[in-house]
């Protein structure tokens, strides 16, 4: 079973052929392998409604994992978020936005989602603790090492301005959110704690709390409360959406 699941895992991270997903609402325009000095290159999806016009007064909503976002014949698992449908559905109700989809890095997304702060705060035997939980669970072979911080600095400083420039979008906090499911959850939530002032809300599903794939002598959690102690925003500034899943598996 436990192969089963690493199994799993691992394809979640794959690569798939890179074609431009087909929507049945809106359409997708792809930035491929968009350069970073912060991290590995990397495509982008950008989902524009039926009406997008540029310049107009349109918010953004940056999903990670963004190859599952919109066209199930393209995924690991057949499966998407269909977020192409929902966000045609929802212009009527939060308003004009458009969603930008930033793909994982396979073998890297680990790193790239696992907040780096809280896991520098912790000892040094809380730290190879961790790292071989994940060597366990196939997500590392090396000591575990997390870039989240280049991550989001590549979302806030290189992405977030390209893609206002682009598409002539809205790039104040009110009109930018971000979002992720299981660790995009996680890493959703440390983006919101670590540039409040750029992300008015995160939206975080079946978020993966424990960082990796074990509670017994997982140090993770108790290192990420004491953060979220500092670090969290007040409600009246940002809005942050949870939900839990009750069949939902940890990836």
């Amino acid at each position: 079973m436990i192969r089963f699941w690493i199994l799993v895992f691992l394809l979640a991270g794959a690569r798939v052929p890179a074609q431009v997903p087909a929507c049945s609402s809106g359409r997708v325009e792809r930035i491929p392998d968009f350069p970073s000095r912060y991290v590995t290159p990397r495509n982008i999806d950008v989902w524009l409604p039926d009406d997008f016009v540029s310049g107009k007064d349109y918010g953004v909503l940056y999903m990670h994992d963004g190859q599952m976002l919109f066209d199930s014949s393209g995924t690991w698992n057949h499966q998407s978020w269909e977020m192409d449908e929902t966000g045609a559905k929802m212009q009527h109700v939060a308003g004009k936005f458009i969603i930008v989809g930033i793909w994982n890095s396979g073998s890297g997304r680990h790193a790239d989602y696992f907040p780096q702060k809280p896991f520098e705060a912790m000892s040094q035997t809380e730290k190879d603790s961790l790292t071989a939980q994940l060597q366990r669970a196939g997500r590392t072979k090396t000591v575990f090492s997390p870039v989240s911080d280049r991550y989001l600095k590549f979302i806030t400083e290189e992405l977030k301005p390209a893609v206002e420039k682009k598409y002539g979008v809205c790039g104040d906090r009110k009109h930018t959110w971000i979002a992720g499911s299981s660790m995009g959850g996680l890493i959703s939530l440390y983006a919101i704690c670590e540039y409040p002032d750029v992300f008015g809300g995160a939206a975080c599903l079946s978020t993966h709390w424990p960082g990796t794939f074990s509670l017994e002598n997982n140090p993770f959690p108790e290192a990420f409360r004491r953060y979220l102690s500092r670090k969290l925003p007040a409600a009246r500034k940002n809005r942050i959406f949870f939900d839990l899943s009750a069949t939902a598996k940890a990836n």
